[in-house]
């Protein structure tokens, strides 16, 4: 297998509820009725938001910003018909720290957003993607 191929195995443990195996050995839970775990459709705005905050703060380390706490709050807003996709997805990231500059925030939630954050480029084909951010000192 190439180094761009990844892989995962989701196996059914009853109801809707189902057991997904990365390629690299994590595990997660998925639930249909979202009771016992995240829906699939909840872990698609979960991988969106982990997925830009690693970008966000690696990006803000390597600016030598002095980050003390990073929260993305996604929010997914889905057609009414079936199959219920997502339309619009907002991730806005609350940055917790110390002299935070917001030029670099603003360039860290930027760069993730137009060129590093594979998940959300995955979704913008289809989907609006929007993105804010705000900065609280400690």
């Amino acid at each position: 297998m190439s180094d761009n191929t990844l892989n995962a195995t989701v196996k059914w443990l009853d109801d809707l509820t189902f057991v997904a195996e990365s390629g690299s050995g994590h595990q997660m839970v998925l639930d249909g009725h979202a009771k016992t775990s995240a829906s699939p459709m909840e872990a698609v705005l979960m991988a969106a938001g982990s997925c830009a905050s690693v970008d966000v703060v690696s990006i803000l380390q390597k600016a030598r910003q002095k980050v003390m706490h990073c929260e993305c709050r996604v929010t997914g807003e889905r057609v009414s018909d079936t199959p219920k996709v997502f339309k619009k997805v907002h991730l806005e990231f609350v940055v917790t720290g110390q002299n935070v500059a917001e030029t670099h925030v603003d360039r860290a939630v930027k760069l993730s957003a137009d060129k590093y954050c594979s998940v959300a480029k995955m979704l913008e084909a289809s989907v609006e993607m929007t993105h804010s951010y705000k900065i609280i000192e400690a």
